[in-house]
């Protein structure tokens, strides 16, 4: 620990003969609060990320209840997990929900032509994941199978979950070991439509959406919050048509998925580790596209629902990088840098900003898989800078937002430039405001003199996420190289507040 304040000090030290200056206004008049499902996560069927990392051998030496591993469990429920979908990402849409209950010895096997080509056991199903929610303290997202899967059996999934009634499947459940209703009340209807869910038209996919929520009944004591499957990145026609052909009192939310790839191709994406200056900077150019997307997708949703009554559900989005080398490609295991940690702050802080129409988000993934939070190798766990970033960040979930006008100083490399600072805020229950910022500048502090309008504050705390480089990592044989840090960078000046946040990191402040 001493070691790494020392760092951190030096860091600052060298910083000051490079930094630049930024102005921030933060008023308190929004109305608006940053629904806590911004924070939400994805557990797919791929790789290890539900086999190996929440579902585990039952002779693994780790605490477990039954085969959920529980040292996994509490790291989550510390940084306050508000939901978490499952099955998928694309197994959901040839995943068949009867195979995955009953005695486990009996389930059906099935092959994940998806991810790997690997033998399902089907061991991990309905009952277990929502085992797994309850230990968690979250709420259940299912995503429902539309593209391989019938009406019916959607229908009767829904039914099996939630109906108290006497009926066969209702029954079944009961025998299942759960005679009360799970009550899960948020329901994707389908994934990906427009790939791997089918490879539909919006269009076609309209029709269905309409077709499979009809026959998605609400059962007392569970309104169904049902969400369509939205856009891949910038195909705006397929937000206008699905805004246009479903009602909206059909729909809670509709969906979008962006991924930042380094490299910009999906073929070779780039290292999640070795990566230059220039592939960072690109990197997070990338990352800064979802500003846009948010923006442009919201303005269609407006012309038909100016209201906003239907949110904008980033249910999948993070960094995805080429596969860890000597690892199953199929399983896509990437490790997790300082690179990555910026990423997940600046598109919370994106998401914050936006959340009178982004009212719900889940990161790509939770173990094992993609920008995960936790990594774990049999009886080993770790926890990623992408972890800390949630765990900074926890602060704002429910949160009254505070409207933000910043003026940032460019990150400028080779020519090109960004905004080197992205900043949100809010103010909680107890009057406590909080401000996280990120500057993603490699090389030059930044000095922020921040006004508050109509803000009462007296004292400001803070703590700090970063490292002496852009790639460093937490790795089983340092697992905590890159941890959260008290921070002293920040001041009362007058009624203004005064901060100087070094390169390449993350901070949060708390004003009280």
């Amino acid at each position: 620990m001493k070691k790494s304040l020392l760092f951190i000090l030096l860091c600052w030290h060298a910083n000051s003969f490079a930094q630049t200056t930024a102005g921030l206004t933060i008023s308190s008049n929004t109305g608006e609060t940053v629904s806590r499902h911004i924070y939400g996560q994805f557990a797919e069927h791929l790789g290890r990320g539900i086999y190996d990392g929440f579902w585990v051998d039952k002779n693994l030496p780790v605490k477990k209840q039954g085969r959920i591993r529980l040292d996994v469990v509490n790291a989550l429920r510390k940084i306050k997990v508000p939901n978490l979908r499952w099955p998928g990402g694309c197994f959901a849409d040839e995943y068949h929900w009867r195979d995955g209950i009953g005695p486990s010895m009996q389930r059906p096997k099935m092959v994940n032509t998806n991810w790997g080509g690997v033998t399902e056991d089907n061991s991990f199903g309905t009952h277990e994941f929502l085992a797994l929610c309850k230990l968690l303290d979250t709420e259940p997202y299912i995503a429902g199978n539309v593209g391989s899967g019938t009406v019916e059996e959607m229908a009767k999934w829904v039914e099996y979950l939630n109906s108290g009634s006497s009926s066969t499947v209702a029954k079944m459940r009961a025998q299942n070991g759960h005679p009360e209703p799970f009550k899960v009340s948020f329901w994707g209807v389908g994934n990906e439509s427009w790939g791997c869910g089918g490879e539909m038209t919006p269009e076609f996919y309209a029709g269905q959406f309409r077709r499979y929520a009809t026959y998605a009944r609400d059962y007392p004591g569970t309104p169904l919050k049902k969400i369509a499957s939205g856009a891949n990145s910038f195909d705006y026609n397929w937000t206008e048509v699905c805004m246009k052909n479903i009602p909206l009192n059909m729909m809670w939310g509709l969906s979008l998925h962006y991924y930042t790839i380094p490299t910009g191709n999906w073929g070779k994406k780039g290292s999640a580790t070795g990566f230059t200056e220039q592939e960072y900077f690109n990197t997070m150019v990338s990352c800064l596209k979802m500003e846009e997307l948010v923006n442009k997708h919201s303005a269609i949703m407006d012309k038909y629902d100016p209201d906003k009554k239907v949110a904008l559900v980033v249910d999948e989005w993070g960094i995805w990088t080429d596969p860890e080398p000597g690892t199953n490609p199929g399983f896509l295991y990437q490790q997790n840098s300082l690179r990555d940690a910026l990423i997940a702050a600046t598109t919370l802080n994106i998401f914050n900003n936006h959340c009178d129409r982004v009212k719900m988000a889940e990161l790509a993934q939770t173990v094992n898989v993609l920008q995960a939070l936790i990594l774990t190798d049999k009886a080993k766990m770790l926890l990623t800078p992408t972890y800390h970033v949630f765990d900074m960040y926890k602060v704002h979930q429910d949160a009254k937002y505070l409207a933000v006008n910043l003026k940032s100083p460019d990150y400028d490399f080779n020519g090109k430039t960004i905004p080197a600072i992205n900043v949100s805020a809010s103010q909680d229950a107890t009057g406590k405001i909080h401000i996280s910022l990120v500057n993603v500048d490699m090389n030059k502090a930044v000095s922020i003199s921040t006004q508050l309008k109509d803000l009462k504050w007296s004292a400001v705390t803070g703590e700090i996420l970063t490292s002496a480089n852009i790639t460093d990592v937490n790795t089983f044989q340092q697992p905590s190289k890159l941890h959260i840090n008290n921070f002293t960078g920040a001041k009362k000046d007058g009624d203004d507040l005064k901060v100087t946040i070094p390169a390449k990191s993350v901070v949060m402040l708390e004003l009280k």
